[in-house]
């Protein structure tokens, strides 16, 4: 494996001289480094290997053409709902991080459905943490406008799960 210092080194080679883009790889491991007129970046990636062993050479290797793939950021998707519709309900969140079910088993059927009637003291989901699952209940009286999460997806502290019009 490459020390601390020889990459330093590297990227001060690479600075210096007149490539714009230098890629080492060996055994799983892999230095990618590219030179742009405003930016330097480097970028270190690992596969998971037992034991990963990166030896630095003495000769140069020649250097190969790569193409640099740049992921498209996520545009947001527009709400079912529309934001001014949403001032008047009741938002349910999640009190831990964790996942977030809809059911009490795989094979039974959801606790709610978007029309369902809830009570303050209706469960409505399991959000599961650290193997504990805890029964989420609603919280209000009302009907569930909106379910804002899928089954099985990790949920963080305070994320709305559902949206509820209350009566």
């Amino acid at each position: 494996m490459l020390k601390v210092q020889e990459i330093r080194e590297l990227i001060k080679l690479v600075d210096q001289s007149s490539l714009d883009e230098f890629v080492y790889e060996y055994e799983g491991a892999k230095i990618k480094m590219k030179k742009n007129a405003a930016v330097d970046t480097v970028a270190v990636k690992e596969q998971v290997t037992p034991a990963p062993v990166v030896v630095a050479e003495k000769t140069p290797a020649p250097v190969a053409a790569v193409e640099v793939k740049q992921e498209e950021p996520i545009a947001p998707q527009p709400a079912q709902t529309p934001a001014a519709d949403t001032s008047n309900l009741h938002k349910i969140t999640s009190p831990m991080v964790g996942t977030f079910y809809a059911s009490p088993s795989p094979d039974a059927d959801v606790y709610v459905k978007v029309g369902s009637k809830v009570s303050s003291d209706s469960v409505v989901c399991i959000v599961e943490a650290m193997k504990l699952f805890n029964e989420i209940e609603a919280e209000v009286n009302g009907e569930i406008v909106e379910i804002l999460v899928k089954d099985g997806q990790l949920v963080e502290y305070g994320q709305p799960l559902f949206l509820v019009k209350p009566e």
